[in-house]
């Protein structure tokens, strides 16, 4: 049986990288990427967290996640430049349509990461391939991309993140031994920081001690998330290159209230209702997100809002809700409140991700998420509520089925 070829094309630093390239290509003369610069958040205020960042700017411990204000604490002389996601799904459109002259089974798994299948042409070594493509990405577009090449999508994507940027990387089988298994293993595809700790309090740090443990019992310890980490630890991922339409940015939904909202008990209802909104939303579209904001504006109208970055994506309504309150009790000072808002972003997809939730991962409430989303749907949003909803006088689900997206659809199907 032929092998596959599987390539992973990920963009260095997508949103500075795009932004660079843009603006070089528009007359400026200071490239992003050679400063100490981020892009994610507004100069003049303090919220927001870095979505992206430059080598210059990792080198005074800025980190991705980490809050604008953090970030400029580290260094005062920070870049910082606000996203503008239609740029950048310009940019991600052009390397997709790049990649179409190399395979017809082409993926994106997110905004600036491509799976395509080179497995059934055979007129050029994939190796010779992988750096035409990076090459050609370099120079035709002003960006650079790691590429990963593998059997599968998961060891494909474990190669892109191997030594960046502008690399091109292999992992099939037979090299798992001496570049995988010796990695810390946090490093292992969706394995995140309470993973780790799990994993480090039973004296397990690198991949390959993962990988060594008997199934039964990593099975009997963490269930199927355990199964799916300890699959992936020994390479076994077969899913397919599927044609996914393009992604959409985010998914989030808003409210104005019919009053002003003092108190902590009614905000945190407000939420919850949003949350449900939200939650059934990234559920229908089969995604889960890894950011999640919340916005609020007061009764003199002046907005402001935080977000979060998750470990691991979520589509769990109560994930996203006790989220929403963490990042509400960190901005709300007591003022009245008129508008609450809620957004989810940084989505991946379900059919790769759900059974990786191995943060607090709760498959009775994954099951209960899902069948009282399939009762909405067949009798409406409200033939089941929260009981707290019942005769508060505030809707138990709040927002519209309309996606607010700026462009099409993020998707992350591995």
């Amino acid at each position: 049986m032929k092998q596959r070829i599987i390539f992973h094309v990920d963009v260095n630093s997508a949103y500075l990288s795009w932004e660079a390239a843009y603006r070089l290509q528009h007359g400026e003369n200071i490239d992003l990427r050679n400063i100490p610069s981020i892009v994610g958040g507004d100069e003049s205020k303090r919220h927001g967290i870095v979505l992206a960042k430059s080598i210059p700017a990792k080198k005074y411990g800025i980190l991705t996640g980490e809050s604008i204000y953090s970030a400029k604490q580290k260094c005062p002389n920070l870049t910082i430049v606000s996203p503008n996601y239609e740029r950048y799904m310009k940019a991600s459109n052009s390397m997709v349509d790049l990649l179409k002259e190399y395979s017809p089974y082409i993926q994106r798994y997110s905004i600036d990461e491509v799976f395509f299948d080179y497995s059934h042409d055979d007129k050029k070594i994939f190796l010779d391939t992988a750096y035409e493509i990076k090459e050609r990405i370099k120079k035709e577009l002003g960006f650079t991309v790691n590429i990963g090449i593998g059997p599968n999508k998961l060891l494909a994507k474990m190669a892109s993140d191997f030594k960046k940027p502008d690399r091109v990387h292999t992992l099939f089988y037979y090299e798992i031994k001496d570049k995988m298994w010796p990695l810390p293993v946090e490093e292992l595809f969706m394995v995140g920081s309470r993973t780790k700790k799990k994993l480090n309090g039973r004296g397990i740090f690198t991949i390959g001690e993962l990988a060594k443990l008997d199934r039964e019992y990593i099975y009997s310890w963490l269930k199927k998330p355990g199964l799916l980490i300890w699959e992936y630890a020994n390479g076994i991922e077969n899913s397919l290159v599927k044609n996914i339409p393009p992604p959409v940015k985010s998914v989030g939904n808003s409210t104005t209230t019919s009053y002003d909202v003092d108190n902590r008990k009614e905000s945190y209802m407000f939420l919850l209702a949003l949350s449900e909104m939200v939650g059934m939303r990234v559920r229908d579209l089969e995604q889960s997100g890894r950011v999640i904001s919340v916005a609020l504006k007061n009764d003199h109208f002046y907005s402001y809002s935080h977000q979060r970055k998750l470990d691991i994506p979520t589509d769990s309504t109560n994930s996203i809700y006790k989220t929403a309150k963490k990042l509400f009790d960190e901005m709300w000072n007591g003022e009245p409140i008129r508008r609450f808002s809620i957004n989810i972003s940084e989505l991946y997809s379900n059919e790769f991700c759900q059974l990786s939730l191995l943060e607090d991962y709760n498959p009775k409430e994954e099951a209960l998420d899902k069948t009282i989303d399939r009762i909405r749907y067949r009798y409406g949003y409200n033939s089941v509520i929260r009981s707290c909803f019942l005769y508060s006088g505030i809707k138990p689900i709040i927002g519209g089925v309309v996606a607010e997206e700026d462009y099409p659809m993020m998707s992350s199907i591995f």
